[in-house]
């Protein structure tokens, strides 16, 4: 792998293929339709572009930080890509912590892409019934639980100053959208979802629903 010999890592094309790849895998599953979630996704895409900048391209995190610390920043070389990563450098550029930072990140990362999948594969098979089986099971949105998986891992991959300010703002505008949804969908099915609503939680499944096996919807779709 290059890396540049000066003070940016110069790995453009690492870029832009991270964000194309990232762009392909969210939309298939949440390809926006209306205005509200053009402007959500918008703010998702924003956060990408910023994010694999920094990871690939220019650290300007890593510039505020050393010129902020200077000598007391925890590593000699900063503008090393590994030396880069935030919790790495803290660590005293241990490789240890590089190869565990980037095995639970893209575990992390994948499982969402999961996640998000197989809750695109119910909605698209139910025709706009209301889907309470599968992964509905556990919790209302798996979708934007999978996206926030994604964030979540991304930010371990490559925490930066904009992303971790800005990764609360994403996470809760996606959850307004999804209150948005539930109202929607409560005009719709009416009493049907108001009782699956009380008992399946929006997006952190209970620990008994995970234990027990199967459901009190029987049905893909009421």
């Amino acid at each position: 792998m290059h890396f540049s010999t000066g003070f940016d890592y110069n790995m453009w094309p690492a870029a832009i293929l991270s964000i194309g790849l990232v762009f392909f895998f969210v939309g298939s599953y949440m390809l926006p339709t209306r205005r509200r979630e053009w402007r959500s996704m918008g703010l998702f895409a924003a956060w990408i572009v910023a994010l694999f900048t920094e990871m690939y391209g220019i650290p300007l995190t890593i510039y505020a930080l050393t010129a902020l610390l200077g000598r007391a920043y925890p590593v000699l070389n900063p503008f090393t890509h590994q030396n880069g990563h935030l919790l790495v450098a803290l660590a005293g550029g241990s490789t240890l912590v590089w190869a565990l930072v980037m095995g639970v990140s893209t575990a992390l990362f994948w499982g969402g892409i999961v996640v998000m999948a197989r809750g695109w594969r119910l909605i698209h098979q139910a025709q706009g019934g209301l889907v309470t089986e599968g992964i509905y099971n556990y919790v209302r949105h798996p979708q934007y639980v999978g996206l926030f998986m994604i964030i979540i891992a991304l930010l371990i991959q490559w925490p930066t100053i904009i992303s971790v300010v800005m990764a609360p703002i994403l996470c809760w505008s996606y959850i307004r959208l999804a209150r948005r949804e539930e109202q929607e969908v409560e005009a719709q099915f009416g009493e049907t979802y108001r009782i699956y609503k009380a008992q399946v939680p929006a997006f952190i499944p209970r620990w008994q629903s995970l234990r027990r096996d199967g459901s009190r919807f029987h049905h893909k779709s009421i």
